[in-house]
């Protein structure tokens, strides 16, 4: 019985969040469709508020002086901009480079800081620090590795002064700079560009949601100030504090044409700690905010707490697995039963999930093909077979990442041990 509830509860997972899918797959074509005849001019702003840009940094010294050469020279008027760079318990020589840059007489008289911090706290503490100092009312973030382009900083805060009541935060798209490099960063850039352009294009387009990325995006300093900062600590203090901004009944808008340019891992041990934080520290804000289903909070909170796409994947595979190893014991063991089954005959099922697979596969060459065809130079027939192969290899890399993830969470709360550690991304010179 209570696999037969299991299985009827796969089913509708799977359908669920196929439905979700094509819902933003829909939302996201209409948002290019609309977004694609307009041009892009940049026209003075009505006015320029003051932005704090922080670039919190542990240990980079290979891209630090290219992001902040790459700030220093933003469209952006440069009395209206102060930025604040955090060499963060650096054992490297990025304080060196930092004060290397700024020495350079193109940038005298400017409104830069370099704050050598051997604080706690990680990421979100260097952002703690930096609220207690900024004069901005906003404070916009980059991340040490992200390169924004010129007009990055300009976009942001145009689609800020639109509804600057209700756009507490504004973020913009992030591209991969090292896509070209292996198979594994053509897989990477696949993936973010359908997460740039689909995910957040369609649910921003369909119901508003917007969530803050860790780099390329500004927030208003007074509303950080009044919720008591960052969470110290936090794996991923952006999904964290989108919650919070939801919650508040604001929101956080897209600007779909400010673009920053970010490395992504170049080996498979890179790239599965860094997803494993990022699926750690999104669970722990899930779980946290988990009771939203069930109270009077911001409809925008229960869709984002509501993973039913992560539910599909999870028990999709605890069933594939658990039968697959009966199969091969019965041929030790042949009484075993194969416990997840409608009765003796299988047919059904086995059709009806096949028939599923199939759907999501489409669906997920789908995406990518659309997604690749809203970008210059990415629809090509090579994206086309690179996404038919990561489907079976790299996409399947992401269900190890998640359960580790449920499972790392999981024993952190039991064995009440510190959860928060924090692996260091390795960059490459490019």
């Amino acid at each position: 019985m209570i696999s037969e509830i299991m299985m009827v509860v796969t089913l509708v997972s799977i359908w669920l969040s196929l439905l979700m899918s094509i819902i933003t797959l829909s939302g996201a074509t209409s948002f290019w469709l609309k977004h694609s005849q307009i041009r892009a001019d940049v026209l003075p702003l009505k006015r320029y508020p003051m932005i704090t840009l922080v670039v919190p940094a542990h240990n980079e010294e290979i891209v630090i002086a290219q992001t902040a050469k790459a700030i220093l020279e933003l469209n952006y008027p440069q009395d209206k901009a102060e930025l604040l760079l955090y060499a963060d318990n650096c054992s490297d020589d990025t304080l060196k480079e930092m004060h290397k840059l700024i020495a350079q007489p193109r940038y005298f008289g400017r409104n830069v800081k370099i704050i050598n911090r051997h604080g706690t706290g990680g990421k979100a503490g260097v952002l703690n620090d930096a609220l207690k100092i900024a004069h901005g009312e906003y404070i916009g973030v980059y991340d040490a590795d992200a390169i924004p382009e010129r007009n990055a900083l300009y976009f942001l805060v145009q689609k800020a002064l639109e509804k600057p009541e209700r756009y507490v935060a504004v973020f913009g798209r992030n591209k991969t700079r090292n896509a070209q490099q292996n198979f594994l960063t053509r897989c990477i850039n696949q993936e973010i560009v359908v997460t740039q352009r689909i995910q957040h294009c369609g649910i921003w387009h369909m119901f508003k949601i917007g969530r803050i990325p860790g780099t390329n995006f500004i927030i208003q300093t007074s509303f950080v100030k009044s919720i008591g900062g960052w969470r110290n600590g936090a794996l991923t203090e952006d999904t964290d504090i989108s919650f919070k901004i939801m919650q508040q009944n604001r929101l956080i808008a897209l600007a779909y044409n400010s673009e920053a340019f970010q490395q992504e891992p170049e080996t498979v041990h890179d790239y599965y700690f860094q997803r494993l934080r990022w699926a750690k520290g999104n669970y722990q804000v899930v779980i946290h905010n988990f009771r939203h289903l069930f109270d009077r909070s911001n409809w925008r909170v229960k869709l984002e707490t509501f993973f039913w796409f992560n539910a599909a994947i999870v028990l999709s595979d605890v069933i594939f697995f658990a039968n697959v190893v009966t199969l091969l014991l019965r041929l030790v063991v042949p009484s075993l039963t194969v416990p997840f089954t409608f009765g003796e005959s299988n047919i059904l099922i086995a059709q009806l999930l096949l028939f599923n697979w199939l759907l999501m596969i489409n669906l997920y060459v789908l995406q990518i093909s659309i997604a690749m065809s809203s970008q210059f130079g990415q629809a090509t027939t090579s994206q086309l077979w690179l996404a038919l192969a990561s489907y079976f290899t790299y996409s399947q890399l992401f269900i190890v990442v998640s359960v580790h993830a449920v499972i790392s969470v999981t024993l952190d709360a039991i064995l009440h041990r510190n959860g928060n550690v924090w692996v260091k991304t390795k960059r490459f010179d490019d």
